[in-house]
């Protein structure tokens, strides 16, 4: 345990920020997860519609610092290109 009232602080601050990054890499996943769902289900449309909103998170996700950008921008360049040979 900390013994100076700041570093008391910091670490309270820390656990905070720990549950709220912990909350958004969560989210990021779960989208990712759902449009991966919807491509091995076959449903075109579903699939579009998962990366349609599993985008802005991901972006998010890496502009939060919760994932790198290339990273990030890697993980929706693959969705994508998985989503569009399902609709051909």
């Amino acid at each position: 345990m900390a013994n100076i009232r700041s570093a008391a602080k910091a670490a309270r601050k820390g656990k905070r920020r720990e549950a709220v990054n912990t909350a958004r890499k969560s989210r990021v996943r779960t989208h990712i997860r759902k449009v991966e769902e919807a491509i091995a289900s076959g449903d075109v449309k579903a699939a579009q519609a998962a990366l349609q909103a599993a985008q802005p998170e991901i972006i998010r996700g890496a502009n939060k610092r919760i994932l790198h950008k290339r990273a990030a921008a890697r993980k929706v360049s693959r969705l994508a290109k998985r989503v569009k040979a399902l609709s051909k």
